[in-house]
């Protein structure tokens, strides 16, 4: 008989996204974004890993604590040669997909098959490298997962055959996205095509920024549920609303512009999975670190450095000596976080800090979530990233979601 595996009860998610009570509005939106989030809602991470390492200064002997997502930051820091990189996450998917990569990095037999099975994922004999080098190598949990079906039927490991990227609460979402598109006449791919950043920003601004001005699609991204496929919890969607004068749709659109005309698209690799639904065919076609054939060397022999958790953040940093960390990378999860939560995270940030360690985040909106909201008797102990420099690095982030990039030093005396 076959059978469906059920989705795996995260209690961790529920602790750090709720907020309010389970009857009110609030409490059913929080209640109804765990529920999304049970499954694989990441298939690749978006946060530019080059910003990451420029802004990390990772050195030789850093410890680089990071929550993990779709792991392709997690594996594309091993260019940067850190001593160990520590991932957690609270989504069961995500440390499947991150130790799957690992053991892929270390016992696929070449860079192309690395290659097929993570910058295309969308070929028959992936599922045969599963089978021949990696499935008897995971630990057991992990094989479970990617030999389990998902709700289609389908083994999960057959996305790797089909298209993985079209996968998890994002790639429906975006696949979502694309339909409505199409309904409305508009080729979401058509940028793909352009020959010059003049050229795409005419395509954008001709084709898809009226897009924005339909009144289906207005009064859709005014429900916050519409937005959970982006990992958006309401807490975060309020933040995001509250950033732009056009609110929701303006703060929407005024990204897709970053993402499609800011970058020139042989080097953005996040807009061809926004537009294309993948990365590029092409052999030149941008990829992250991890994937390029520069560092495939790199991180076949440093994917023993990982260290992959299903865990919280702030229980790993508990567990943890005093001044044994350097490198923290928080992502958007702060945006979430009640001041409680924060005072706790900083705290044990603070107790495992090393000399020169550093604190890297984004978030929804431009606005910092941390100054203000973690008492000054710990903050103190913390020297804030230039603003100018920290403007700079969320220009030049091709993945063009968050509204600000924020950086802590460790101060000498602290």
């Amino acid at each position: 008989m076959r059978t469906i595996a059920k989705a795996p009860k995260n209690g961790a998610v529920r602790g750090a996204v709720h907020r309010h009570e389970h009857l009110s509005k609030e409490g059913l939106l929080e209640r109804a974004f765990t529920f999304a989030f049970r499954g694989l809602v990441y298939a690749q991470i978006w946060e530019d890993p080059e910003i990451d390492m420029e802004a990390l200064a990772i050195a030789p002997d850093s410890h680089v604590v990071t929550i993990a997502s779709g792991g392709c930051n997690v594996f594309s820091y091993l260019a940067a040669n850190p001593k160990a990189i520590t991932a957690v996450d609270l989504n069961p998917a995500h440390i499947a997909l991150n130790k799957l990569k690992q053991t892929a990095a270390q016992r696929l037999p070449d860079y192309a098959s690395f290659r097929s099975f993570f910058a295309d994922a969308d070929r028959a004999e992936n599922v045969d490298l599963y089978k021949h080098h990696l499935r008897d190598h995971l630990d057991a949990t992990t094989r479970a997962y990617w030999d389990a079906r998902d709700w289609s039927g389908r083994r999960r490991i057959s996305g790797f055959a089909t298209g993985f990227y079209r996968r998890g609460l994002l790639g429906r979402l975006i696949g979502f996205a694309h339909f409505l598109g199409r309904m409305y006449r508009i080729d979401p791919g058509e940028i793909l095509k352009a020959q010059s950043r003049e050229e795409q920003r005419a395509i954008f601004e001709t084709r898809y920024a009226p897009f924005f001005e339909k009144k289906f699609l207005r009064w859709l991204v005014d429900q916050p549920a519409a937005l959970f496929g982006f990992g958006i919890p309401p807490v975060q969607y309020d933040l995001l609303k509250a950033d732009d004068a056009q609110g929701i749709t303006g703060a929407l659109k005024s990204r897709l512009r970053k993402l499609a005309c800011d970058f020139d698209l042989k080097d953005n690799f996040y807009a061809w999975q926004a537009f294309g639904r993948g990365y590029g065919k092409h052999a030149d076609a941008p990829l992250p670190p991890y994937l390029q054939a520069a560092h495939y060397g790199e991180v076949q022999s440093r994917a023993g450095r990982v260290e992959v958790r299903h865990q919280n953040m702030a229980d790993y940093l508990e567990s943890m000596p005093a001044q044994s960390l350097d490198r923290y990378v928080l992502l958007d999860a702060q945006d979430w976080m009640t001041d409680a939560q924060l005072t706790r995270i900083w705290s044990e940030i603070t107790r495992t800090a090393r000399p020169g360690a550093r604190v890297l985040y984004r978030t929804a909106a431009a606005p910092d979530v941390v100054a203000g909201h973690v008492p000054p008797t710990i903050l103190d102990q913390w020297q804030y990233m230039d603003p100018a420099q920290l403007a700079d690095w969320t220009r030049r982030d091709r993945s063009s979601v968050y509204g600000a990039t924020h950086l802590w030093t460790l101060k000498p005396h602290a």
